[in-house]
């Protein structure tokens, strides 16, 4: 039954549009498989581990998740819980795949950091709360792995207080024992939630038991020099930790933690429930000439994502739209502000991984997918009359380059459709070489893993087998100025000049003394830039 549009900021605040930002091997993919069990998206929940396995992590659609097990690539995935609609943008973890990891942030409200409990922050993690920070993004932190042995929990909340400048509000409290972790106390609520080990490795649902804190009960589950441990150390939390104060966590600059184990689905149903509670619904987005309001009546959105081949019988390609105000109905005619064009919108889809739905109308908050037959960039804005531009989502120099050799020079026509596909996607930058011949392709990434997806999906999805002769360049900045000048830059050795999809010139360089070289030598006018023009 459609929403009523008469009212939008009611379905609006039931939106929750957020992402799992963490260190690889912290348990990410595990635990969006978990939220998704919980919210009762999926029935029995599959494992990274299990690589021999029939069942795979529901995100991980790609075959190249699969056999690696491994994220690359950013997914949608939608549900409905508790009378909020569920938006969890998956992305990998893996530094090498950040950009795709940085897209998607842009189009979340809401962020959960998720921690190794034996780890704290890690570099990956470090980064990407950086990426948040920048946007005050509201935070929501789950300490996983809480089932292993690990530091006591008051040292990991000062570890990360100190190391990103961010105030920890627990919400949550670990509970060990002699056999292990059994439960969390619920500090708000005063109660504890104890958990019954189930005999399927986590692929179902966990038993819990509540008990009030005070009750008498608690000494009869628990032993009594565990509950005066546990006692104590929720009235240190109570005096000397952080108070509760949600206009801090909306802003940023306290985050509610949680502990759990994904693996064992202990923690994951509190964490979900007062992750929904207290997190966001659709937030303002910057753009020009005005900032866009979730409660503007007027549809406005923007293309975060574009994914080829999700179906390859039918080599499709969609356009994941997120939806910043107003009300969306399915064929709707909006203007693409890049070229003041109108395009409609027909048979919108909403996705969990690689399954999806029509659906007949989306609220701002919500992610949908566009089929696109080549049209829409990566943050191109929509709206009715093509008079709102949100702010670009950026595109970095990339660290790695190559040359691409084709293992048969017939298929250069689709190689050519394969690489404009996947660079119009973000897998990959690609570049170009003038040469005698023609024009010959140099792709970029910002890790060597790129390479390998690149690789994989030209073989698979494109029948383009090809390999790449790596490069020895490792900085690039995009160059504006007159032609002459730039020629002037790239005489000598240490320095390569190619031109992106937009006929843009770029500088590579070997090392940085080539870059500072050319810096100094060059002429007064010349721009260099780390982010694409």
């Amino acid at each position: 039954m459609p929403e009523s549009p008469d009212r939008p900021a009611e379905p609006a605040a039931r939106r929750r549009t957020f992402a799992i930002i963490s260190h690889p091997d912290a348990g990410k993919t595990t635990l969006t498989e978990k939220l998704l069990l919980y919210g009762g998206a999926i029935h029995l929940a599959g494992s990274v581990k299990a690589r021999r396995a029939a069942r795979h992590a529901t995100s991980d659609w790609m075959a190249l998740e699969q056999q690696r097990g491994i994220s690359v690539t950013s997914s949608v995935l939608q549900f409905e819980y508790l009378g909020y609609q569920v938006n969890l943008l998956d992305t990998p973890g893996h530094a090498d795949f950040s950009e795709d990891t940085y897209r998607t942030l842009i189009a979340a409200d809401s962020a959960v950091m998720l921690l190794d409990n034996r780890r704290g922050v890690e570099a990956r993690t470090r980064q990407l709360y950086d990426v948040c920070k920048l946007r005050r993004m509201p935070i929501f932190t789950f300490v996983n792995k809480c089932d292993r042995p690990g530091g006591h929990s008051l040292e990991l909340i000062s570890d990360v207080e100190a190391d990103l400048g961010l105030g920890i509000y627990p919400v949550t409290w670990p509970i060990h024992t002699s056999t292990g972790f059994v439960g969390v106390a619920d500090r708000r609520r005063r109660t504890v939630l104890l958990f019954g080990k189930g005999a399927d490795h986590g692929a179902t649902l966990v038993a819990t038991q509540r008990i009030p804190l005070d009750d008498p009960a608690l000494l009869s589950a628990l032993d009594a020099d565990t509950v005066a441990t546990l006692r104590d150390e929720l009235d240190l939390l109570d005096h000397a930790g952080h108070a509760w104060d949600e206009a801090a966590v909306l802003d940023g600059t306290l985050s509610p933690m949680f502990f759990g184990s994904a693996l064992s689905n202990f923690g994951v149903e509190p964490f979900l429930h007062d992750f929904l509670e207290y997190a966001p619904g659709p937030l303002p987005r910057s753009a020009v000439p005005r900032d866009v309001q979730p409660d503007d009546p007027e549809f406005t959105g923007f293309v975060f994502k574009i994914q080829a081949n999700m179906d390859p019988k039918h080599r499709d390609r969609i356009a994941f739209l997120r939806v910043c105000s107003g009300h969306f109905l399915a064929g709707m005619t909006v203007t693409l502000a890049r070229t003041g064009k109108t395009l409609r919108l027909a048979q919108p889809q909403q996705f969990l991984a690689r399954e999806r739905v029509e659906v007949d109308e989306a609220w701002p908050g919500d992610v949908i997918g566009i089929h696109d037959r080549g049209t829409l960039r990566v943050s191109d804005s929509l709206s009715l009359r093509g008079d709102v531009v949100f702010s670009g989502i950026p595109r970095f120099a990339p660290q790695y380059f190559a040359r691409v050799i084709l293992s048969d020079p017939l298929r250069r026509k689709h190689l050519d459709t394969g690489l404009r596909q996947l660079a119009e996607e973000g897998a990959v930058q690609v570049f170009y070489q003038e040469s005698s011949a023609g024009p010959v392709p140099i792709v970029g990434a910002v890790g060597l893993l790129q390479f390998d997806v690149l690789l994989f999906r030209l073989d698979n999805e494109y029948r383009v087998p090809a390999r790449l002769e790596a490069l020895p360049f490792k900085l690039a900045r995009w160059v504006r100025g007159s032609e002459a000048a730039i020629d002037a830059l790239v005489e000598g050795r240490s320095r390569l000049r190619l031109f992106d999809a937009k006929g843009s010139s770029i500088l590579l360089f070997e090392d940085e003394w080539a870059l500072r070289h050319s810096l100094e030598k060059a002429a007064d006018g010349l721009e260099f830039l780390e982010v694409a023009p």
